[in-house]
């Protein structure tokens, strides 16, 4: 069975490692056969440096779908050109602060001491550019974004996740969403990790999803854990699954 797991607030909880009670637990989901991916608003840049190197080759979804990970390559999907162009025409207008996505480099003009720039190119293999500068852009973030900014990014044929608590939109091109990362990875069947309102594919479509802590998304999802259960949580179905398999496979 395919494993997937968002990141921050689901597996993660620093911002900058996840905890080794739950590597455990990922380590014994591979131990009994199933495959695990991750599923990360991240892209892959900001992605490898939170999971320890043993996971490094597994498949992942970045960016919220727009970046995915395979045998070592990263693939990209960016927003359109007449997008960008009208991007840049409502950060110009309203004078916002944005965090820009490319392939690897990216554009930053928020505040410094906000969590997203902590988490931002920790090892430093990256370069800030001006938004021209990229060689495309695949996700942006605006932050505080006025009424008026969110009326208009609503009309653009973008994907949008709003977080309300950190103040702050999440763009992606239209249709890509982690779902859509997945179908590009060719995984079709999967139990789901997640705890925000990016993970609401995942869960809709999912064989069986698990919400961490009690986010509005849970009514997607088939069941809530809090944090210090997820690892229990993995192992159980980890155990689950593969008896299932076993019998589906006596059966035919």
């Amino acid at each position: 069975m395919n494993f997937v797991f968002d990141i921050d607030g689901t597996i993660c909880f620093t911002g900058k490692n996840i905890e080794e009670e739950i590597c455990s637990a990922l380590d014994e989901c591979l131990d009994k056969g199933h495959e695990v991916i991750f599923a990360s608003a991240r892209p892959i840049r900001d992605l490898l440096p939170v999971l320890p190197k043993r996971y490094h080759h597994v498949k992942m979804v970045g960016g919220n779908g727009a970046f995915t990970f395979k045998n070592g390559k990263i693939e990209v999907i960016y927003f359109k050109q007449e997008i960008v162009i009208a991007l840049k025409k409502l950060i110009e207008s309203y004078q916002l602060k944005y965090l820009a996505d490319s392939d690897w480099d990216y554009s930053f003009t928020g505040e410094e001491d906000h969590t997203i720039f902590k988490n931002l190119d920790s090892h430093k293999t990256a370069m800030n550019k001006p938004l021209e500068g990229l060689n495309g852009i695949s996700k942006m973030v605006i932050f505080s974004p006025p009424a008026e900014v969110k009326q208009a990014l609503h009309k653009m044929p973008v994907s949008l996740f709003e977080h309300h608590s950190e103040e702050l939109i999440d763009i992606s091109p239209l249709g890509i969403d982690k779902q859509k990362g997945l179908q590009q990875l060719g995984i079709t069947e999967f139990i789901a990790f997640g705890n925000d309102a990016n993970d609401k594919q995942l869960f809709q479509h999912a064989k069986h999803s698990i919400c961490v802590g009690n986010h509005p998304v849970s009514v997607y999802a088939n069941e809530i854990v809090n944090r210090e259960n997820v690892a229990k949580k993995i192992k159980e179905l980890a155990k689950r699954y593969v008896n299932e398999e076993s019998v589906y496979s006596c059966n035919n």
